[in-house]
């Protein structure tokens, strides 16, 4: 994959980018009459955008409510010493109710987001996170109402 360093974008590339991030099923035509290109010329842009890795792939936009997983929490990890890190990082990728692990800086290991049904189901996978022998300690922030929210756009600078 090139560096971004690289690769050459121009406002019709970013502005591709922003319509397919709206709506990832709009047609090459419609995009075309957006950005003044044919509907050939719209695919072979985003051919490259996937070749050169700016788009990582088409996927859908669920909505945790609507799966009755209504409470996002963001979990801080700071992980023992000794812990198995690979085994950790498995865990979150593979429990249900984790939706992003990011490895940060500072105090602490890892952030979690977790979405979950109630306070009792949060409180059930910090129980099953402790009992997993990861934690040094962790803190839990419950996130009230989400301003922005996935997908990543790309703002106007």
């Amino acid at each position: 994959m090139k560096s971004i360093m690289n690769m050459v974008m121009d406002d019709i590339d970013r502005k591709i980018i922003d319509l397919l991030s709206g709506d990832a099923r709009r047609s090459l035509a419609d995009i075309g009459a957006a950005v003044s290109l044919s509907p050939s010329s719209v695919n072979e842009r985003i051919k490259k955008l996937l070749a050169d890795g700016v788009i990582k792939r088409f996927t859908i936009d669920i909505d945790p409510a609507k799966l009755a997983l209504p409470v996002a929490a963001f979990v801080w990890i700071a992980l023992r010493e000794g812990a198995d890190e690979a085994a950790f990082r498995a865990f979150a990728r593979e429990d249900r109710h984790v939706s992003e692990c990011h490895h940060v800086t500072g105090a602490w290991s890892y952030l979690l987001k977790v979405q979950v049904a109630d306070l009792a189901a949060l409180e059930r996978f910090l129980a099953t996170l402790k009992e997993s022998g990861f934690l040094a300690r962790s803190e839990t922030v419950i996130a009230l109402s989400t301003v922005v929210a996935p997908p990543f756009r790309v703002k106007d600078t």
